[in-house]
């Protein structure tokens, strides 16, 4: 339990730190803040109460639009990481409230401020729960979210945070794609033998970060018969985000993979919408460590350490196979 709070706790920041980086570095045309930046800056200097309170004023001043509810959901993820789980519920009950109101006149995905600030309180809620040690009442609020919201942007953000509470201890789910990057593989073919996955996108940075670190880690246990499978998906788009049909998408996730990853050449790489959606990849890498049996070790969305990386591949590699 403490590691699955330990990861729902970094898949939740992740967003806050590379703010926090891309914030430190000098903009040569700053943007005017918004609402939600300043709340998130309050937030990261541990000032509740002007958080809530630039949140509040906020919305008297223009009502509660789709930025101001963002920016007021951003008070539930403040108090879950310091574990007032009592006011995290309270504002992440508030912030659904707020977007259920706008969702009577208008479509979730409509705009990107309600989808940020819904998926959000859904979060709070179930890390919420969790930390209060109700983890069966986190899991059936994520159901019931699931079940409702099918379909739209956050799912793939609820997936995660379901993955994150259910999946350590069950059978991973079946590797499965009609198009591969290097050699075509199976679960089924590599049971016996410890599994890391490494679900990552073409334009994300800190997959590109954590590259040589799960290298240079695979390298030392692979002795033991360590494989690494490394699925992405299409996003629509390649470089600058200019937009680009399947097959030049595929050609640019190649030859990302070849600058940037070039140990990845050998590696089954798995192009698939739907192994994204389930394993619920909402943030990029995302881990998923599967020992010789072929069941879930640890579930990890976000940027480790080779520090903390390390204990969970000693953990499968250690692992003896019942078959």
């Amino acid at each position: 339990m403490k590691r699955t709070t330990f990861a729902l706790v970094l898949s939740l920041f992740v967003a806050a730190a590379a703010f926090a980086q891309t914030a430190a570095q000098p903009a040569a045309a700053p943007r005017p803040k918004t609402i939600v930046d300043l709340v998130r800056e309050a937030i990261a200097q541990n000032d509740f109460r002007e958080a809530e309170h630039l949140a509040r004023a906020n919305m008297r001043e223009i009502g509660s639009t789709p930025l101001a509810i963002e920016a007021f959901s951003w008070l539930g993820r403040g108090a879950v990481a310091a574990k007032n789980y009592d006011a995290a519920m309270t504002y992440a009950a508030r912030a659904y409230e707020m977007v259920e109101e706008q969702l009577k006149t208008r479509q979730l995905d409509a705009e990107s401020h309600l989808p940020i600030a819904l998926g959000a309180a859904i979060e709070v809620q179930a890390l919420a729960l969790a930390g209060q040690g109700k983890r069966s009442e986190a899991i059936m609020t994520l159901q019931r979210e699931i079940e409702h919201f099918k379909g739209t942007s956050i799912i793939m953000r609820l997936n995660k945070n379901m993955n994150l509470l259910s999946l350590e201890g069950q059978p991973a789910f079946p590797i499965e794609s009609q198009e591969w990057l290097g050699p075509k593989t199976s679960l089924a073919e590599l049971k016996g033998k410890p599994v890391v996955l490494f679900l990552w996108a073409h334009w994300c940075g800190d997959c590109k970060k954590q590259g040589p670190i799960l290298d240079a880690l695979v390298n030392k246990y692979r002795g033991s018969g360590i494989t690494v499978i490394a699925p992405t998906q299409r996003f629509g788009y390649v470089e600058k985000r200019k937009p680009a049909g399947p097959a030049e998408e595929l050609a640019y996730i190649e030859r990302v993979r070849d600058q940037f990853y070039p140990w990845m050449k050998t590696v089954s790489a798995p192009v698939s919408d739907d192994l994204y959606l389930k394993y619920g990849v909402s943030t990029t890498p995302t881990y998923v460590m599967i020992d010789r049996d072929g069941k879930v070790s640890t579930y990890l969305p976000g940027q480790p350490t080779s520090e903390q990386l390390e204990p969970l591949i000693q953990k499968i590699v250690a692992t003896t196979s019942s078959r």
